[in-house]
C-alpha cells in the first residue's frame, strides 16, 4: 500500500469529495485521463497527488508500473483548519465567512496485493 497526501489544500472538502468520488477503484491511467479533462478546479490538486503517489510506488518497488497494474485503491478528504472572515453587511452588521480548507490522501496499490489481503 503506497500513499500520498495533500495538506491544507484552500477548497472546501465537498468540493474535493466530488473529485475523489470520481476516481476511487479506478486503474491509475484512466484516473489520470479522467482527472485531466475534468473541469473542477481541485482535479488538478488531485492528479498532481496520484501522480505522486504513482512516484512513491516506483521508487519504492525500483521499477516502472505498467499500465492496468496499479489502482486507486482507497481515497478520502478529511477538513482542514477554517479561516474565519467577515464580511461588511448593511447596517453596520457584519457576516461572518467561513473559508473551509481540506486534507486528501490517496493510496495506489496493485491489484494482486488486493486480493492478497482480502
Amino acid at each position: 500500500m503506497y500513499f500520498a497526501k495533500l495538506q491544507n489544500v484552500p477548497t472546501s472538502p465537498r468540493k474535493m469529495r466530488l473529485v475523489a468520488d470520481m476516481i476511487r477503484g479506478m486503474e491509475v491511467n484512466r484516473a489520470l485521463g479522467v482527472l485531466k479533462f475534468s473541469s473542477k478546479e481541485a482535479a488538478a490538486r488531485v492528479e498532481k497527488l496520484l501522480r505522486s503517489a504513482i512516484a512513491n510506488w516506483e521508487q519504492k518497488n525500483e521499477r516502472k508500473a505498467e499500465s492496468g497494474e496499479l489502482f486507486v485503491t482507497k481515497i478520502f478528504v478529511d477538513g482542514g483548519a477554517t479561516l474565519k472572515r467577515m464580511r461588511p453587511a448593511p447596517q453596520g452588521r457584519g457576516y461572518r465567512i467561513r473559508k473551509r480548507s481540506n486534507h486528501v490522501t490517496l493510496f495506489v496499490d496493485s491489484k494482486s496485493n488486493n486480493e492478497d489481503q482480502n
